[in-house]
C-alpha cells in the first residue's frame, strides 16, 4: 500500500515537473506585428499585420508593400514568408522591406465599384465602396505607416482577383498612389469589363507594373491582356510586364506570379 502512495505520489510530481518544464521552455514564434488603425473615411476598425524585416531600425528607411486580402488566415503569412525570402543577401531579390496586410472586412464592398449591370447587383447585393477603399489607403492609411515607421517612399500595391480589380482601378485613376503594382488575375469582367473602357490617367512619376493571369478561361485571361494593353501608352518602356503562366490557374497562381514580379520589380528600386 505505501509503496503504492509513493509511485503515486512520484508520478504527479514527475507530471507536474515536465508541465512546467514544457510551458517555461515554450516561446512565441513572432511573425510581425498587428495594430488596429480607426478609418474616418470608412467609419470603422481596421486590422492591420505588419511585417518588419529583420534587423528593422529607425535609421534605416524601407520600401513598403501594400497587400489586399492582407488577413492572417488569407494572403499575409505567405506573402511575408516570401518577402523574407526575397530579402535574404544570398538571394538578394528585394531591398529590405515592410509588408502592411490590409486584413479583410467586407472584400466585395471594398474591392469594387458600383455595378450597374443587373447581373452583378443581383449577385453581389453589397458592394460599389472602393472609392471609399481607396480613399482610406490614400488618407489614412499610408500618412499613418509613414508616420509609424522609417519609409524611403517607394511602395508596391498588391492585388489579386477581386483585390486585382482594385489595384487596377488605383493603376488607371490614381496611378501616382503607388510607384509599383503587382496585379494577379484581376476579376475585370466586374460591371461588364467597364473598367477597361476607362481612359488611363496620365503618370507623373515613375510606376512599374506587374501583371499576370493564368490558365483561368477566356475572359479572365483576355481581359488581364487587354489592360496590359490599355497602360501601355502610359506605363513605357521597361517598366510594364506581363505574363501568362499557362501551367497555373487561379487558385495556384499567385506565389509563382509575385517571385516573378519581385525579380522584375526588386530591380528597379
Amino acid at each position: 500500500m505505501l509503496h503504492r502512495l509513493l509511485f503515486a505520489i512520484l508520478f504527479l510530481f514527475s507530471a507536474t515537473f515536465l508541465s512546467a518544464q514544457t510551458k517555461t521552455e515554450e516561446k512565441v514564434f513572432p511573425l510581425g506585428i498587428v495594430r488596429q488603425l480607426h478609418s474616418a473615411v470608412l467609419n470603422e476598425d481596421r486590422t492591420l499585420n505588419i511585417y518588419l524585416p529583420d534587423g528593422y531600425h529607425k535609421d534605416s528607411s524601407y520600401s513598403v508593400i501594400y497587400l489586399l486580402d492582407g488577413s492572417a488566415d488569407e494572403d499575409f503569412i505567405h506573402v511575408a514568408g516570401l518577402v523574407q525570402f526575397c530579402n535574404f543577401p544570398w538571394v538578394n531579390v528585394l531591398p529590405q522591406t515592410i509588408v502592411v496586410g490590409i486584413a479583410k472586412v467586407d472584400r466585395q464592398r471594398d474591392f469594387t465599384f458600383p455595378a450597374t449591370t443587373e447581373l452583378d447587383k443581383q449577385k453581389f447585393p453589397v458592394t460599389g465602396g472602393s472609392a471609399k477603399f481607396i480613399g482610406f489607403i490614400e488618407k489614412e492609411l499610408q500618412p499613418y505607416i509613414n508616420q509609424s515607421f522609417k519609409t524611403n517612399g517607394k511602395n508596391m500595391l498588391i492585388g489579386q482577383s477581386l483585390g486585382g480589380l482594385l489595384a487596377a482601378e488605383v493603376l488607371l485613376t490614381k496611378p501616382d498612389l503607388f510607384s509599383q503594382y503587382v496585379i494577379v488575375s484581376p476579376s475585370l469582367w466586374w460591371n461588364n469589363e467597364s473598367l477597361l473602357k476607362v481612359k488611363p490617367a496620365p503618370v507623373k512619376n515613375k510606376t512599374a507594373v506587374y501583371i499576370a493571369v493564368g490558365k483561368e478561361g477566356e475572359v479572365m485571361e483576355g481581359d488581364a491582356k487587354a489592360l496590359h494593353e490599355l497602360i501601355k501608352p502610359v506605363i513605357k518602356g521597361n517598366a510594364l510586364q506581363f505574363e501568362f503562366l499557362g501551367n497555373k490557374n487561379h487558385a495556384t497562381i499567385l506565389h509563382q506570379a509575385l517571385m516573378n514580379a519581385f525579380e522584375f520589380l526588386g530591380g528597379m528600386q
